[in-house]
């Protein structure tokens, strides 16, 4: 699959950008022409992924790396920061950066439980802060790489962390759900998530044996960060296809609960 290189330059940030999908994405967004901010947990990996994208034909002077572990929020702060900082106008968030849940109950030094933090609340507080960006210029996109198990999620909303019944199967699944729900809030720019398919990464054993290539995934994100593919804000895509989200996370009243609980799970910390 091809992409006509954009009429203007954009720039755009990708989370989880050191493998797979996230990869992928930035590599066929930095072939548009686009100046693409990619994001890894630690130098060493970043500095590896900038290298490949470079290797693989990416214009290096159009790629920026930066650096947060999302399992400390404070490190999700100082980057947004950096990148308000650096990149006053942001056209598009892909917030893709995740991982499997562990199967033993794992905790962040924040205090919340390691899979609805890096997946969910570091996205939903990096958004937030780059609210500046993300206003600066009309039609700024956020993508959110969810996942279709969703649908067989619930919000453990008096235990999020699932202190009582852990099983990382529903901590996985809580957070894509989140994720899911978290496309449909109110905001100044278009909003949408994106199950990409089962690929092939390093996700895959949550889901099957064999899946599509990240790259086939990554198309289909960045069909939707293109701007020439109008979007329907708030909704859900099954790869390609407009899809119907879960009944839960079509319901205002649980995105109203979850940007609440997320609040203040991300200000826990803040001081």
């Amino acid at each position: 699959m091809s992409f006509a290189v954009s009429p203007a330059p954009r720039t755009v940030l990708v989370t989880g950008a050191t493998s797979g999908i996230g990869w992928e994405t930035a590599r066929l967004l930095a072939a548009r022409g686009d100046t693409v901010i990619v994001h890894a947990p630690d130098q060493a990996s970043g500095d590896d992924a900038v290298t490949r994208l470079a290797a693989a034909g990416a214009d290096i002077l159009r790629l920026r790396l930066v650096v947060a572990d999302f399992s400390r929020l404070d490190e999700v702060r100082a980057m947004a920061a950096r990148v308000a900082e650096e990149h006053p106008v942001l056209d598009v968030l892909v917030n893709n950066a995740a991982v499997a849940a562990p199967e033993r109950r794992t905790v962040t030094a924040d205090g919340n439980e390691l899979s609805l933090q890096v997946n969910f609340l570091a996205a939903y507080l990096l958004t937030h802060e780059l609210a500046g960006p993300l206003t600066a210029r009309p039609g700024s996109r956020v993508v959110n790489v969810s996942s279709s198990m969703h649908r067989t999620a619930s919000i453990a909303w008096n235990d999020p962390h699932r202190t009582k019944r852990y099983s990382r199967l529903a901590a996985y699944a809580q957070s894509q759900l989140a994720l899911t729900v978290f496309a449909r809030e109110q905001a100044p720019w278009t909003s949408v998530s994106v199950h990409p398919g089962v690929c092939d990464t390093g996700l895959l054993p949550l889901y099957a044996h064999e899946g599509d290539s990240a790259l086939q995934g990554a198309e289909c994100v960045v069909r939707l960060c293109d701007p020439a593919t109008e979007l329907v804000p708030g909704a859900y895509y099954d790869r390609r296809a407009l899809s119907p989200a879960a009944p839960v996370a079509m319901e205002d009243r649980t995105v109203r609960r979850l940007c609440k609980l997320a609040e203040q799970l991300v200000a826990a910390k803040a001081a």
